[in-house]
C-alpha cells in the first residue's frame, strides 16, 4: 500500500473498536500503511469475543531494528489492559519502541498501558472517564484531565473512550496532511460534524440526571430537540402537563438543577458545537440558540466553559497550533496545558463514548 506506517498494538481483551475505528480512518486517508502487532501473531480475542488477526508478534519486531520505518504507534485499550500492564515483555517492548517512533498515541484505556512505560510522566493525558480515578491513583506523576475527548502533549496523544479514537485519528491525519485531507476522510466515513479536542466526554444526558417521570421527560426532550426555542417555566409546564410551580419542583428534584439552569447548559453545549463547526457570527448564534444577545451568550459561555466564545472558536477550529506554542516535546515548564490541546471530528451530537 505504501505511505506512512502506523503500528497498532493489541492484546487479549482489547476493545475491537479501539483498533477498527482509527484503522479505518487511516485507511480512508489513503496515505498510510497499517500493521497490527500483539504479543503473539495470529488470532487475538477482543473483549467482545471477536478475534482479530495480528500480523506480527512483538517479539519478532525488534524495536531496535525493525521500527525505523514506523511513523506512529497506537496502543488500543480495553478490559484486558490491566493484564497487559502486568506483562513485562509487552511493557518493555513498548518502552523501547515508543522512543524510536515519531509519534505515540493511545485510545481509551490504552493510556494505562502506555503510562506503565513511564513515558507519560509529567505529561497531560486523558482516557475514558470511567478509568480516570484508576489512572490518577496508579500513575500520580501524570497530569490527568478526563474532560477532553483527546489531548496532545508533544509527540504523545491520548484519547477518551472508543469513538474518540476516530476523532484522534482524524486529528493525526490533519496534523500530517492538512485540513482538506481530514475533511475528505470525514465525508467518506460520514463523520460530518467537527468537535474540538476540548469537547467534554459528557453529553447533556450524562452531565445531568435522567428524568424519572413522563412530564419531566417531556420537558427535557423539548429542550434538547430545539435549544433555541422558548423554554420559560410556563412554556415547559404547558408541554409537561403540570403547573409551573409543580414542574419547577419535580424538574429540580429529578434533574438536580432547576429548569432555567438546565436550559442554559443545553444552549451552551449547542453553542460549543456551533462555534467549532462554522463561522456564524456570535450575535447571530446567540439569537438562534435563545440567548437573545451576544453579551448574554458570552456571560453564560464563560460561566460554563471558562472562555469567551471568540477565544474558544479561535483555539479549537484546527488541530495545528503555531510551532512556537507547541514544540515536539515541550518541557514540563513549557506552554500551559491548555495550549497543548487539539481538535477533532465526530458524527452527530457529542455522545459519551463506550468504556474501553
Amino acid at each position: 500500500m505504501g505511505g506512512m506506517r502506523v503500528a497498532f498494538v493489541i492484546y487479549d481483551g482489547f476493545q475491537v473498536l479501539d483498533l477498527a475505528g482509527p484503522h479505518e480512518v487511516f485507511n480512508a486517508a489513503g496515505r498510510y500503511e497499517s500493521l497490527v502487532a500483539a504479543p503473539d501473531a495470529g488470532p487475538v480475542r477482543s473483549s467482545g469475543g471477536l478475534p482479530v488477526h495480528a500480523d506480527h508478534a512483538l517479539r519478532d519486531l525488534d524495536p531496535a531494528l525493525d521500527l525505523g520505518d514506523i511513523d506512529t504507534l497506537v496502543v488500543a485499550g480495553g478490559p484486558g489492559v490491566d493484564a497487559a500492564r502486568a506483562d513485562p515483555a509487552l511493557v518493555g517492548w513498548l518502552t523501547v519502541a515508543a522512543g524510536r517512533v515519531r509519534r505515540v498515541a493511545s485510545v481509551c484505556s490504552g493510556a494505562l498501558l502506555l503510562a506503565e512505560t513511564g513515558l507519560l510522566d509529567g505529561r497531560r493525558v486523558t482516557t475514558h472517564w470511567a478509568r480516570e480515578r484508576q489512572l490518577r491513583r496508579e500513575y500520580p506523576a501524570l497530569d490527568v484531565d478526563c474532560d477532553p475527548i483527546f489531548v496532545r502533549d508533544g509527540r504523545f496523544w491520548t484519547s477518551a473512550g472508543v469513538t474518540a479514537g476516530m476523532d484522534l485519528a482524524l486529528a493525526l491525519v490533519e496534523d500530517d496532511h492538512g485540513r482538506d485531507a481530514a475533511h475528505a476522510v470525514a465525508r467518506e466515513l460520514v463523520l460530518f460534524l467537527r468537535r474540538p479536542g476540548s469537547q467534554s466526554q459528557f453529553s447533556v444526558p450524562l452531565w445531568s440526571a435522567q428524568p424519572a417521570t413522563d412530564p419531566v421527560r417531556a420537558a427535557v426532550s423539548s429542550v434538547q430537540a430545539d435549544p433555541g426555542a422558548r423554554h420559560t417555566i410556563v412554556d415547559l409546564a404547558g408541554r409537561s402537563g403540570l403547573s409551573a410551580r409543580h414542574l419547577q419542583r419535580r424538574f429540580t428534584a429529578e434533574m438536580g438543577v432547576p429548569p432555567a439552569a438546565y436550559v442554559e447548559r443545553v444552549r451552551v453545549e449547542a453553542a460549543r458545537r456551533a462555534l467549532a463547526e462554522d463561522d456564524e457570527p456570535v450575535e447571530t448564534l446567540a439569537r438562534r440558540l435563545g440567548f437573545g444577545t451576544a453579551e448574554t451568550l458570552r456571560r453564560a459561555f464563560h460561566r460554563h466553559v471558562g472562555a469567551a466564545p471568540s477565544d474558544y472558536r479561535a483555539r479549537f477550529r484546527g488541530t495545528r497550533l503555531p510551532t512556537d506554542r507547541l514544540p515536539e516535546d515541550p518541557p514540563l515548564d513549557g506552554p500551559p496545558a491548555s495550549d497543548r490541546l487539539h481538535s477533532g471530528y465526530l458524527a452527530g451530537d457529542s455522545l459519551a463514548d463506550v468504556s474501553g
